[in-house]
């Protein structure tokens, strides 16, 4: 009896030997992206036998994010996931983690020591430097290379946003799209409804314009609401947006929204979650791990129709 006891633990040793649980904080759980960024990640948990997570909202603040990764590792997980409210506040997310011996792993927002990770911690996003240059090029080739525009931004303190922004800038700056300006840019927090009330003050200031470009999908959706609302003829101005998502991709269809860029939201996810349980099992992984983005038209949509659900 003591000996078929004996196989029994066994067993049950063999069998959990790589049980896993993960944490996981995302910046805010409205936003469609991350979303689906967070299903990704769930949902290639459930393909990794042993592996459970517990997702927490940071509702984009930053001090509640450091409550959370210190409640992770107080609570015993097996490995962290973060995207980053801010990247200015990952250094200390990463001590926390790594002073407690357990492995950190960021996805889409990048930490802004990126470049300094330690062994046990690793990224995993899109190269931003792609997503608002792929999105300006085609906005300017729409146009014909001249244009004034009006930028919807991200919040001014996420890198993607100040990236993303940069971008359009250099490509404004290039000798096929010099023709090119912009207007006035702001602020609309990757939000639906900010970007619908920024873009009926412009509206109301009776400038004319040709373009606008948007940091993301939701804003370019807030933009063109507003645009509808007020009557605008939508097939006279070019809307630009980052993401490819549903909505986004309905808007395009319905011929609102002329350029998106599609990040992969679900092998973010995916990608960051086999970062996470390679590293709390102590196997090797790249370090920053990159997928790209690819620019998305009405000429090719169909194909991403349900990439990112």
């Amino acid at each position: 009896m003591k000996r078929l006891m004996s196989a029994a633990v066994l067993a049950l040793i063999a069998g959990t030997a790589h049980a896993e649980n993960i944490g996981i904080s995302i910046a805010r759980s409205d936003s469609a992206f991350l979303t689906i960024l967070r299903n990704g990640m769930q949902d290639q948990a459930g393909k990794l036998d042993g592996v459970t997570v517990q997702v927490e909202d940071a509702q984009n603040d930053t001090s509640r994010q450091l409550d959370q990764v210190q409640n992770f590792v107080s609570s015993g997980v097996d490995a962290i996931i973060v995207v980053a409210v801010d990247g200015d506040g990952t250094p200390a997310l990463t001590k926390i983690a790594t002073d407690a011996g357990i492995p950190i792993v960021y996805a889409n927002h990048p930490p802004a020591d990126v470049d300094k990770l330690p062994e046990t911690a690793a990224f995993v996003g899109s190269n931003e430097i792609d997503s608002g240059t792929l999105e300006t090029k085609e906005v300017c080739r729409l146009l014909g290379g001249k244009g004034a525009a009006y930028v919807l931004m991200g919040p001014l303190n996420n890198h993607s946003s100040l990236i993303r922004t940069k971008d359009i800038h250099d490509v404004i700056a290039t000798d096929e799209c010099k023709g090119m300006s912009v207007i006035e840019e702001q602020s609309a927090n990757w939000d639906r409804l900010e970007a619908a009330n920024i873009m009926t003050n412009w509206l109301s200031a009776g400038r004319e314009f040709d373009a606008v470009i948007a940091n993301n999908d939701e804003m370019a959706i807030g933009a063109i609401q507003a645009m509808k609302a007020a009557g605008i003829d939508m097939s006279k101005v070019v809307v630009g947006g980052i993401d490819a998502t549903p909505d986004g991709l309905a808007a395009m269809a319905a011929g609102d929204l002329d350029v998106t860029v599609f990040q992969n939201a679900i092998a973010q996810g995916a990608a960051a979650m086999d970062a996470a349980v390679a590293l709390s099992r102590d196997q090797e992984t790249e370090r920053q791990i990159w997928v790209p983005f690819e620019l998305v038209t009405p000429e090719n949509m169909k194909d991403y129709a349900t990439a990112n659900q």
